[in-house]
């Protein structure tokens, strides 16, 4: 029998290894980027074309590589990051592992361009799945650029389970800001298919902030800080009255290095606890600055999960730390005492004698003489407004005007209607088997679900023009998930307008919208698509529609008319599924007359 186990050629191995560090091209751009960062860059340039499926090129400012350290970048485990392993406890820079540049060579096509400020010329280097094509010296600027083309063009089962064009988007629009956050004093631009998309400029943290998330984003915040020994903590969180059900923006990073933390973020939890509701959340920006060696960032390859020596000592100063500032900016109750129209009280001084109060009496008065005391105020003239009432002394409101009727003349229907709304909250109406109740919410929930849905698919709403434009301003993100969903919110029936830095005009709206702002309907179905995350066009069109239902729909507390039950009953049973609302809630509840003869026994 003949040895099976034999050592795999290293393009193969490389391509293995590269799927731990490389999973999509935003991985791509992360890897990149902070190269750039740890190179000293100042201004940072990201290009995209298919999402980065055909081409991610970055180019910075930064101190630039040797002809010979740009060839060693790219074999496996060169790095100058680190020297021995006793370096992995004092990392101050972001790579460290030596493996990005090495695992991106391996599924791509990659074109690298640098050159140092003390050199005349820079260097040229192509390489193509692992293998060098050419070196040459070349003419270009101080700093580095890689281009990487045809992501996985050499391992097409991973090409083939990349996301659509719009997730890949949103997961490289994510990794930037989420760089982008702990970096205010560096400039970013991000150019897609030719068109500049985002521009960062350098700023302040808190500005930085406002340029991802909208200018509205600043009246929210409260800033915290705590400096102990254990480390520094500082950042931002939001007001309780401004977290959200869904889609909060809630961020953590260490030593700069974004970072997820379920621990951390039971903390901040806590510390919000009985200010917002249990389903709500709050955004929030928390950055930690520890000590190196208290820290463990060589967990997994893409380093958001990181171990903290004194965990649970950092878990209370930040949920103290929180705690604290929400009160210091009285965003929690108190009593709250109102000192303006209070009465001034004296100090009392004992030197200072205080005298009877005196009383005054009339000696004249006598409680059991009844008199009329003579007015004088002076009687009015007479200008004869008597006739204009005249004629109206004896009038009285005839029977047939009063709305109460007597049993005699009440109708049948009236008097056991078909359909009968309790609570402003349900309908009842009774059937053979026995009655039914029907959430009259959920239930138009349904309806209308049914109705978006069919507009989108046959592209028939109904669109009208408002007379006042309304401006959208989305973050970053927001902005980035917009194309996605754009030619569903325009079969709806909406009509947006480009104004450039992530703002739209709203010029027009679907019919059947009254009573809510567009800008608030078209942010939520936005974050809606942004949570479902679905690649697959149907489900999109699913979530949009439902989002819309949700908005629009009837809500609690209406009273409806005979004719509105009537309606709302019929359609939904004309509906294909009316039992639930299509996530899943119960429409309809169904109690039979064995049930209710129960009861009354």
């Amino acid at each position: 029998m003949t040895d099976i186990i034999h050592l795999l050629p290293d393009s193969i191995a490389n391509q293995i290894a590269a799927g731990e560090v490389i999973q999509r091209p935003s991985s791509v751009v992360k890897e990149l980027v902070e190269n750039s960062i740890d190179a000293g860059a100042e201004n940072i340039q990201i290009i995209i074309k298919g999402a980065g499926r055909t081409l991610i090129s970055v180019i910075d400012d930064g101190k630039g590589m040797s002809a010979t350290d740009m060839r060693m970048a790219f074999e496996r485990h060169a790095t100058s990051k680190i020297k021995s392993a006793d370096d992995l406890f004092a990392l101050t820079t972001m790579g460290f592992r030596g493996e990005a540049l090495p695992s991106i060579a391996a599924i791509s096509q990659v074109e690298v361009k640098s050159r140092r400020e003390e050199d005349e010329l820079g260097s040229l280097l192509i390489i193509s799945g692992s293998k060098l094509e050419k070196q040459e010296v070349v003419v270009c600027g101080t700093g580095t650029s890689i281009t990487v083309k045809n992501i996985f063009y050499n391992v097409p089962a991973r090409r083939k389970f990349l996301k659509s064009n719009e997730t890949e988007r949103r997961n490289i629009f994510n990794e930037i800001e989420r760089i982008a956050l702990v970096h205010p004093n560096i400039e970013f631009s991000l150019i897609e298919n030719d068109v500049e998309t985002l521009h960062l400029a350098k700023t302040g943290l808190k500005q930085r902030i406002a340029q991802l998330d909208g200018k509205s984003v600043l009246q929210q915040l409260i800033e915290i800080e705590e400096e102990t020994t254990l480390g520094r903590i500082y950042g931002y969180v939001s007001r309780p009255e401004y977290a959200k059900k869904r889609n909060s923006r809630q961020f953590f990073f260490v030593n700069n290095r974004y970072i997820r933390h379920p621990y951390f973020y039971k903390a901040v939890m806590t510390a919000f606890e009985q200010l917002i509701s249990p389903n709500e959340k709050p955004s929030f920006y928390i950055y930690f600055e520890v000590d190196p060696e208290s820290l463990d960032v060589n967990i997994h390859p893409t380093k958001t999960e990181v171990k903290f020596e004194n965990e649970q000592a950092l878990w209370q100063i930040l949920m103290v730390t929180v705690k604290e500032s929400l009160g210091k900016f009285n965003a929690v109750p108190s009593i709250d005492f109102d000192r303006e129209d209070a009465p001034e009280i004296p100090v009392f001084d004992p030197s200072v004698r205080t005298p009877m109060p005196k009383v005054n009496i009339d000696p004249s008065y006598n409680p059991f003489h009844t008199y009329k005391p003579e007015s004088t105020r002076a009687s009015a003239p007479a200008f004869g407004w008597e006739k204009l009432y005249k004629g109206f002394e004896k009038e009285e409101i005839p029977e047939e005007v009063t709305t109460v009727k007597t049993l005699q003349n009440i109708p049948e229907t009236d008097l056991y209607p078909e359909h009968y709304q309790y609570k402003q909250k349900y309908i009842l109406t009774s059937v053979k088997s026995g009655l039914m109740i029907i959430d009259q919410q959920r239930a138009h929930i349904r309806i209308l679900f049914e109705k978006y849905l069919a507009q989108i698919r046959n592209r028939k709403g109904v669109s009208q023009r408002v007379l006042f434009p309304e401006i959208l301003e989305l973050t970053a993100s927001e902005s980035a998930a917009l194309p996605s969903i754009m030619d569903d919110l325009v079969a709806l029936g909406f009509e947006l307008s480009d104004l450039g830095n992530n703002c739209y005009a709203v010029q027009g709206v679907p019919s059947e919208i009254e009573n809510i702002k567009p800008g608030q309907v078209i942010r939520s179905m936005i974050n809606n698509s942004l949570e479902t995350g679905s690649d697959v066009k149907s489900e999109i069109q699913e979530s949009i529609a439902l989002s819309l239902a949700r908005l629009t729909a009837i809500p609690y507390g209406r009273t409806l008319t005979a004719e509105e039950m009537l309606l709302i009953v019929s359609q939904l049973f004309a509906s294909p599924s009316p039992s639930y609302t299509p996530d899943g809630q119960k429409v309809v509840s169904l109690f039979t007359d064995a049930e209710i003869e129960k009861k009354m026994h």
